[in-house]
């Protein structure tokens, strides 16, 4: 499958609306796109896969690896693969845009503001270009997308002003409904608030689809198809919280369960049950705005009783926050959540970490053996204040986890961290591992 990046000039930049432009803009076209994501993102793929109708595939090299990213990035299905950028084009020590197109070897496709410029957006994107060759990274910005440029002169403006060796593809026109709302975590998931169809297919009528289809490249196969020792599949069924409040969660996880074990669904929002099952998974999300919700739902005290009584429960983030004690939002209303871990949780304004992760493991634990080493992400308003008996299982080596110095607080079988991890890593293998025995 062919591809190509959209790398931003910088964040805010609007690479999420081109991004779906893009997308929208081939579909017209007749071509079935795969949808992907540079960099550790749950909220930007969710809006993916509302106009491409295909999970949003993740592509991060801390995260991943070089080979992993080969792999997640083969696993789509489709035409095109249209990789949405992380931050600005160069950003980030752990997995940058440009990082990730050099690893998959695809041209890069700058999105660039063009809403107070004409000739400067071709200055830009020539820096952008020249500058690949001078940190010596083997990256090809084949030409740009102008976001927020007006028709007539002002297109022509831009397209006249680039030099050889950079493309125009077409703009994004300024047009208020192709604006996402946003909230503490970056924007509103995709079920929420996505992009009108008529505004996006006016976007595409700008753009050159089959110019952005005939620069795509395929990437170079990985060198194994498997991505960790583990392959055979266990006896054993996984349940997995998905709804509005539990939503984070990378579709190679769950791809993953789905290899190996028995995967069943539950709400905890909408009360169900716990199913019959030999561990729990809650992913990230929302807790802090279902915090009433959850606090009514049986299915947090049936959760908390089955983790006392031996259930393995596996929570990420916003699960790790259900499972504490209490979670007190930001307008400082306290609710009782599953008690399995002896944390509070609180709320905050601003953010309280933001970064790539790893974590060694001081003890053996649901995801990792003892002094094993797992990569992830984090990114949350929450803190957590732990009582003083707590027991971690990991030392953060990089990033901040629950107190500065650890993650992964665990009680009974049961373990709850702050940090994201995707399949790649293994985590997510050794957890079936564990609960299979």
């Amino acid at each position: 499958m062919n591809g190509f990046v959209l790398g931003g000039v910088s964040s805010g930049v609007g690479k999420t609306v081109a991004t779906l432009s893009i997308v929208q803009a081939l579909e017209d076209a007749e071509y079935a796109v795969q949808p992907a994501k540079a960099g550790p993102d749950f909220i930007d793929p969710s809006h993916h896969e509302a106009i491409a109708g295909r999970s949003s595939r993740t592509l991060d090299l801390w995260l991943c690896g070089e080979d992993g990213i080969r792999r997640n990035y083969r696993r789509g299905e489709g035409d095109i693969c249209v990789v949405e950028g992380v931050m600005g084009l160069y950003d980030g020590d752990g997995s940058s845009t440009a990082m990730v197109a050099e690893a998959l070897e695809l041209p890069v496709v700058l999105v660039v503001d063009a809403k107070a410029g004409m000739e400067s957006v071709a200055a830009t994107a020539l820096g952008f270009k020249e500058y690949a060759d001078s940190i010596g990274r083997d990256i090809e910005v084949a030409g740009v997308v102008a976001q927020r440029a007006h028709g007539g002169r002002h297109e022509r403006g831009i397209r006249d002003a680039l030099p050889d060796g950079l493309e125009y593809f077409g703009r994004i026109p300024p047009n208020d409904d192709l604006e996402i709302p946003d909230r503490h975590l970056g924007l509103e998931m995709g079920e929420e608030a996505a992009l009108p169809r008529d505004a996006l297919r006016e976007a595409a009528e700008s753009l050159e689809a089959e110019r952005l289809a005939d620069v795509a490249t395929e990437p170079p196969v990985p060198s194994s198809d498997e991505p960790v020792q583990f392959a055979e599949t266990v006896d054993a069924t996984v349940a997995v919280a998905s709804d509005s409040t539990f939503c984070f969660r990378y579709p190679a996880t769950i791809e993953r369960f789905r290899e190996r074990a028995a995967v069943v669904t539950f709400s905890p929002v909408a009360g169900d049950p716990v199913p019959d099952c030999d561990g729990v998974y809650l992913p990230g999300g929302y807790p802090e705005l279902h915090a009433a919700e959850l606090e009514s739902s049986d299915a947090l005290g049936e959760l908390g009783r089955l983790a006392s009584e031996g259930l393995p429960v596996l929570g990420e983030c916003g699960g790790l926050m259900t499972m504490s004690q209490s979670l007190t939002t930001a307008e400082g209303d306290t609710h009782e959540m599953a008690g399995i871990l002896p944390a509070d949780v609180t709320m905050h304004d601003r953010y309280q970490a933001l970064d790539h992760v790893e974590l060694e493991a001081s003890e053996g634990t649901l995801t990792a053996d003892a002094g094993e080493t797992i990569r992830g992400h984090e990114f949350h308003y929450s803190s957590a204040e732990v009582d003083g008996d707590a027991r971690f299982a990991f030392e953060t080596v990089r990033g901040d986890g629950i107190d500065g110095d650890h993650d992964g607080l665990t009680e009974y079988d049961s373990l709850g961290t702050y940090v994201h991890v995707h399949a790649e890593s293994g985590a997510f293998d050794r957890f079936l591992e564990a609960i299979s025995r």
